[in-house]
């Protein structure tokens, strides 16, 4: 992230307001490490071993959903995207324009809510990947006293990055990858070399509905990052490409989804028994030599930091939307307690990890993508948001609607949310019409919440979207595009 007002590097103060049009000097290529680091995990490599044993897909079917699934989930986090450098501020507070400041706290309860689960996920991969570390190097078996040592060490790591800002969360993000780059190079030549390709490329394909069905799962994970979008393009200009935002977006993470599910895949014929692990770290352990094995695990374990320091990021802007009266580094510290204590159940109780996993996958999905689909609807007529209007929670915001909320919008999120978990089916929950229908056998409820709230938002009527007055002069006008040239 390029030089601000703030020193680079050090602690951010700056919360849910707008960021001055004079801070604004980022640029859209900055966008692809982001993009990068947040799919630094192992996880991915679970994953598309499930497409094989799970799903029963070849490797070409496996490649097909490898390029699909980033291309449709962070296609529509680079939308969303978009909407951070119209308005020069987090994805929730942007929100209160289209929901109203009342209203916005349904859908930003339900975000942050959802985010427990997502960095409780992140906190028990990196754990276990700690655990797996300790055993192949010093012979440490895990035991509960371990697990809960290495959980709390993940979790002060994840809150000391995301407590920093921006500039911490980027910088990491930019060394994270070239060193993961480097070593999943080694990891894939390794598996060139080792594989008995015979038997991978002898394995029978699945249906074209399971092919449907991975890219609906491997997407979901995409989608959980498309409210917090904005967030990392608040510092943009308001004359950054579009194009670029959309393009950094989906390059940065196919660049890492596209080998990590291969190469989970690949893995899954020579051990089977990889979707269905008790937990998904310690099969590298079995699969790579320890030369390749410790290093790797070391790299995806700050991955797995920098995902949950983002998320956490993020989470502290949705609880400072919802009226914690906290700087944004202490709102952080929430989420890590309550990553910590929900970790610690899912490590010493929950007997599949994976299938907590993909449950849980299934209802984050449904959850994020009723706001997505309302929130993309507005992006539609709003190309301007009033700073003032959004930090005004009182009744004389140009925000506030009706009562604080705009009906359309709630009443389209609230439909739309009912609707997918209709079609939504888990180890956890089975909605009444997940099954004998496309949508349902396909897994993509989360694809119909976002059409459903995103039409009925279209068709209702909607309050009119109030013209900036307090905005800086660039703001009086909304500037033409100039395209960018993206390096990466």
């Amino acid at each position: 992230m390029s030089k601000t007002a703030e020193t680079e590097g050090a602690l951010e103060t700056r919360g849910i307001e707008q960021v001055p049009d004079h801070e604004r000097t980022a640029r859209t290529r900055e966008l692809f490490p982001t993009w990068v680091g947040a799919n630094i995990s192992v996880l991915l490599l679970t994953m598309g071993a499930s497409l094989v044993v799970a799903y029963h897909l070849d490797l070409w079917q496996a490649l097909v959903v490898a390029v699909s699934a980033p291309v449709v989930s962070y296609g529509l986090v680079g939308l969303i995207g978009i909407a951070g450098k119209r308005g020069g501020a987090p994805g929730m507070a942007l929100s209160r324009a289209v929901f109203g400041q009342r209203g916005n706290l349904l859908p930003g309860s339900l975000i942050w809510v959802a985010r427990w689960g997502w960095e409780t996920i992140n906190a028990v991969t990196g754990a276990y990947a700690m655990l797996t570390i300790l055993d192949i190097v010093f012979g440490l078996k895990a035991n509960s006293v371990l697990d809960m040592v290495m959980l709390l060490a993940f979790v002060v790591a994840t809150f000391a990055i995301s407590g920093l800002g921006i500039n911490a969360v980027q910088k990491c993000n930019k060394y994270a990858t070239y060193l993961f780059g480097l070593f999943s190079v080694l990891v894939l030549a390794y598996l060139v070399v080792d594989t008995d390709w015979s038997k991978v490329f002898a394995h029978s394909a699945g249906s074209t509905a399971a092919v449907i069905t991975g890219i609906g799962v491997i997407a979901a994970g995409g989608v959980s990052w498309i409210p917090s979008a904005p967030d990392f393009a608040r510092y943009l200009p308001r004359t950054a490409s579009s194009k670029a935002i959309v393009g950094t977006s989906v390059g940065g993470a196919g660049i890492v989804v596209l080998p990590m599910v291969l190469m989970g895949a690949v893995m899954a014929v020579s051990t089977p028994d990889l979707a269905s692990a008790a937990d998904p770290v310690s099969f590298l352990g079995e699969i790579l030599p320890t030369w390749i094995a410790v290093p790797y695990l070391l790299i995806a374990l700050i991955g797995m930091l920098l995902i949950n320091s983002m998320s956490m990021y993020s989470a502290g802007f949705t609880a400072q939307t919802l009226g914690f009266k906290v700087p944004r580094h202490w709102a952080v510290s929430v989420n890590a307690m309550i990553s910590l204590a929900f970790g610690g159940v899912l490590m010493l109780v929950a007997t599949s990890f994976m299938g907590s996993f993909i449950a849980f996958l299934s209802l984050l999905a449904v959850a994020f993508s009723a706001w997505v689909g309302v929130f993309g609807a507005d992006m539609l007529r709003r190309t301007e948001y009033d700073g003032a209007a959004m930090a005004d929670t009182t009744r004389t915001s140009a925000y506030w609607y009706r009562g604080g909320f705009s009906p359309a919008a709630v009443a389209a999120w609230a439909i739309g949310l009912g609707a997918g978990l209709l079609f939504t089916t888990s180890d956890w929950f089975t909605g009444p019409l997940a099954h004998n229908n496309i949508i349902g056998e396909y897994g993509l409820g989360w694809v119909a919440t976002i059409v459903i709230s995103g039409a009925l938002y279209l068709l209702l009527p909607k309050p009119a979207a109030p013209t900036p007055t307090t905005a800086a002069p660039a703001a009086t006008a909304a500037p033409v595009e100039q395209p960018e040239t993206v390096t990466v």
